[in-house]
Parts: C-alpha cells; sequence; structure tokens
C-alpha cells in the first residue's frame, strides 16, 4: 500500500474524513498517538484500518496528515 496521494486525492480525502467516518482529524490523531509505538508510516495506516475499520485510503491520508501537523507543531517550537 502506498501512502502517496497526489496533493488534490490528499486534500480530498481529509476533506470527508469527517463525513465519512463520523470523526473529526483531531479524534483519529489522538488514536494514532494513543496507539501502538510503530516505526513506519505504512504500518501506522494498516493498524488504524484493521483497528477501526477503515478504508486503506482514508487511513493512510489520516496518518499523512497526522506527519504533517506533527512535523508542523515540531518545527514551531
Amino acid at each position: 500500500m502506498s501512502l502517496n496521494h497526489s496533493p488534490e486525492t490528499q486534500t480530498k480525502l481529509i476533506a470527508r474524513v469527517p463525513t465519512v467516518t463520523g470523526r473529526a482529524l483531531p479524534e483519529w490523531f489522538q488514536a494514532i498517538e494513543n496507539g501502538p509505538a510503530f516505526l513506519r508510516c505504512d504500518e501506522r495506516a494498516n493498524w488504524l484500518a484493521d483497528e477501526h475499520g477503515l478504508s486503506h485510503g482514508y487511513a493512510a491520508a489520516i496518518v499523512l496528515e497526522h506527519e504533517r501537523h506533527r512535523r508542523n507543531r515540531s518545527g514551531s517550537m
């Protein structure tokens, strides 16, 4: 499974996450942070999809967005 969507696809997936999953991004970010400490993004996406019944496309988009937010938080300190 690839975690690389086009920027346009990523934006569209992220915009639909709350509607499709019933949870806002901060809730998904919290689930990732409280989940197992995987080193690789694809492992986190697989776990998120399996654990929460998401499609791998949405799981990968959420993990990628989480990584972006985490990097932005780290860079602003």
